[in-house]
C-alpha cells in the first residue's frame, strides 16, 4: 500500500507539471473541442501502457543506458513537438479564410486525436526516464507481475482521468467564449512554446 501510495503522488506530480502532454491537451481541446481534448487523453493515457509495458520488461533500462538508442527517441520526440508546434504557427487567421469555412470548421478525426496524443507521450525521452526510475526505484524487484501490471494500468487511467477534466475545464462555456476573441494569438503562442519544447527536448540529457 505504501508503494501504491507513492506512485499515486509521483505520477499525479508529474501529470501536473507543464511540458508536451498539458501543452497539447490545452491546444486540442481549445483549437478543436471539448471532445478533441478527451480523445488526446485517451492517446496519452495510452502512451503510457507502453511505458509501463518496457519498464516492466527491463528494454526502458536498456534505453536509458544507451546513448544511441536514448538519442534515436530523444530526437523523435523533438522533431514531432516542431511538427506540431510548425502547424500552429501556420494557422491561418480569419482573413485568410471565408466565414463559411470558418464557421464549418471540424474536428479533426478520432483516430487522428488519439494518434496525437499517443506519440506525443511515448516520444517523450523524459517519460521514459521517469518510469525507468519509477520501476526500479519504488516498486521492489519482489513485487508480483500482477501488481505491476495493476499500477501501470492505474498511471495510464489516471493519465486519461487528469488530462480529460483539464480538457472539460478549459472548454468550460466562459473560457471557450473568451478563447474565440484570442484564437489565433493563441495557437501561434502555443505553436511557439510547442517548438520551445521540441528544442528543450533535443537539448535533453539523461541527467
Amino acid at each position: 500500500m505504501s508503494a501504491f501510495l507513492t506512485i499515486v503522488v509521483v505520477h499525479l506530480l508529474g501529470a501536473m507539471s507543464p511540458g508536451p502532454d498539458f501543452a497539447l491537451i490545452v491546444r486540442n481541446s481549445l483549437t478543436f473541442s471539448r471532445r478533441t481534448g478527451i480523445l488526446t487523453a485517451i492517446g496519452l493515457g495510452l502512451g503510457i501502457l507502453v511505458h509501463v509495458t518496457y519498464a516492466v520488461a527491463g528494454i526502458g533500462l536498456v534505453v536509458s543506458q544507451s546513448i544511441l538508442l536514448y538519442n534515436a527517441l530523444k530526437y523523435l520526440g523533438a522533431g514531432y513537438l516542431l511538427f506540431i508546434g510548425w502547424k500552429a504557427l501556420m494557422t491561418k487567421t480569419p482573413a485568410q479564410r471565408s466565414e463559411e469555412i470558418m464557421t464549418k470548421r471540424a474536428d479533426i478525426r478520432a483516430l487522428q486525436a488519439i494518434r496525437i496524443g499517443f506519440l506525443c507521450n511515448v516520444l517523450n525521452p523524459k517519460a521514459t526516464l521517469f518510469f525507468v526510475a519509477l520501476f526500479s526505484q519504488v516498486i521492489a524487484p519482489s513485487t508480483p507481475m500482477l501488481v505491476q501490471i495493476f499500477y501501470g494500468l492505474y498511471m495510464s487511467v489516471a493519465t486519461f482521468a487528469w488530462f480529460s477534466f483539464v480538457a472539460c475545464v478549459l472548454t468550460t462555456g466562459v473560457i471557450r467564449k473568451q478563447f474565440t476573441k484570442v484564437q489565433i494569438i493563441f495557437e501561434r503562442t502555443m505553436g511557439v512554446l510547442l517548438i520551445a519544447l521540441g528544442i528543450r527536448v533535443a537539448l535533453a540529457t539523461r541527467e
